[in-house]
């Protein structure tokens, strides 16, 4: 089974990153409020980014990465450069 990394941005401009086997279901979840605590009183959120990865692990690594970077390399990773 696939892992993936996304990121969502909220409707206050706020950006939110996780894991999930199945990305549409999550980001659905964000929207109707039974998601992550931090996105309920901010959506909708609308899907940035979603990359593949191989097992939990390796996706929880990515998620740890990139919550550590400042906004612009995020918006940068979401603009594909």
């Amino acid at each position: 089974m696939a892992w993936f990394f996304y990121l969502v941005r909220c409707a206050d401009d706020s950006l939110y990153a996780g894991i999930t086997t199945d990305v549409a279901r999550r980001v659905a979840q964000h929207n109707d409020g039974s998601g992550a605590r931090y996105t309920r009183g901010r959506g909708p959120v609308r899907l940035e980014h979603s990359e593949p990865w191989p097992d939990r692990a390796s996706a929880s690594r990515r998620e740890r990465e990139v919550k550590q970077w400042e906004r612009h390399q995020k918006e940068a990773l979401i603009a594909g450069v």
